[in-house]
């Protein structure tokens, strides 16, 4: 049996469950049902998406659109799946949602244009962390610190990932600029 949910606010890591990879393609499904081509791409994000890594039981799903504007249109039908938008002024480059009542969120969706740093962050995190074992356990050390300190607190527990995430994000940024220069570009 597949682990997911958590209430509100709150942090609780679980082990790393297949499953997960599956409620992910559930959702996505029902995503593309009603949101059809504007969805341009669904992406799982989130730490229930790296093989191996304690998680929140949280579906982190993020949906590339054409654009932010014009997904405003998406609330209402978002809303009919039970999915209610949180508008974050902190994160200007998305629209938010979380789906499942506040004692027990099972999925958080952002739409994000796919050229917003929102969106390029997200997947080279993943894919950072994915290519570098030695990253993955450090990430892995530090989440399993940091929810011991502040079970009850994610806005902090948040905060504490993110100058992490942030040398990740730049280590990132090096490594496929090297790339791009052992190529001949510049």
């Amino acid at each position: 049996m597949t682990t997911i949910g958590l209430a509100r606010g709150t942090v609780q890591l679980v082990p790393y469950q297949p499953g997960w990879h599956d409620l992910f393609r559930q959702e996505a499904l029902l995503l593309r049902s009603v949101m059809g081509e504007e969805a341009l791409q669904i992406e799982h994000i989130g730490s229930t998406s790296l093989e191996g890594m304690p998680a929140k039981p949280i579906i982190d799903l993020m949906v590339a659109i054409p654009s932010l504007t014009g997904a405003q249109r998406w609330i209402p039908q978002l809303e009919a799946l039970t999915y209610e938008w949180r508008p974050d002024t902190e994160v200007p480059d998305r629209l938010f949602f979380a789906k499942g009542p506040r004692h027990q969120r099972t999925h958080h969706l952002s739409l994000a244009e796919p050229t917003s740093y929102f969106y390029r962050s997200k997947l080279l995190f993943l894919k950072f962390l994915r290519r570098h074992p030695d990253s993955f356990a450090e990430y892995r050390r530090l989440k399993e610190q940091l929810v011991t300190q502040h079970a009850q607190d994610r806005a902090s527990y948040t905060k504490g990932k993110e100058a992490f995430v942030e040398r990740i994000l730049q280590l990132a940024e090096a490594q496929k600029t090297r790339h791009y220069e052992s190529l001949g570009c510049r």
